[in-house]
C-alpha cells in the first residue's frame, strides 16, 4: 500500500504556474473546429430526416397499392378467430345456429 497517496496524484510544483490566454491562432482553430462539428451534425440530421421521409412515402404508396376491397372486408370482419377455425377452441359466437327440430306429427 502507498504510504502517502497524495504524492502519486500530482507532482508538486516548485514555482507558481501562470495562466496564459490562448493565442489568436488557437482561438481561430477552436472556432473552425466548432463550426465543422456543427455543420457535420446539421448535415447528418438533414440526411436522417430525408431518409425517414423517403421510407414513409414508400410505405404509404405500397400500403395504398396493397389495399383492395377484399382486404377491407377481411379487416371489417371481427369473427376471424384462427384457433376456432382449426378447431382448437370453440368459436365465441357460433356462425351457424343449429336448426330447431321439426315438430313430429
Amino acid at each position: 500500500m502507498v504510504s502517502n497517496p497524495n504524492s502519486t496524484l500530482a507532482p508538486k510544483v516548485a514555482e507558481p504556474q501562470h495562466y496564459e490566454p490562448p493565442s489568436a491562432r488557437e482561438l481561430r482553430a477552436q472556432a473552425v473546429q466548432r463550426l465543422e462539428v456543427g455543420l457535420f451534425g446539421l448535415a447528418a440530421m438533414l440526411l436522417l430526416v430525408g431518409l425517414a421521409n423517403i421510407i414513409l412515402e414508400q410505405v404509404l404508396k405500397n400500403s395504398a397499392a396493397v389495399q383492395s376491397p377484399t382486404a377491407e372486408a377481411s379487416l371489417a370482419a371481427p369473427n376471424n378467430d384462427p384457433l376456432a377455425d382449426i378447431g382448437v377452441m370453440p368459436a365465441a359466437e357460433p356462425s351457424a345456429k343449429p336448426a330447431a327440430p321439426a315438430p313430429r306429427r
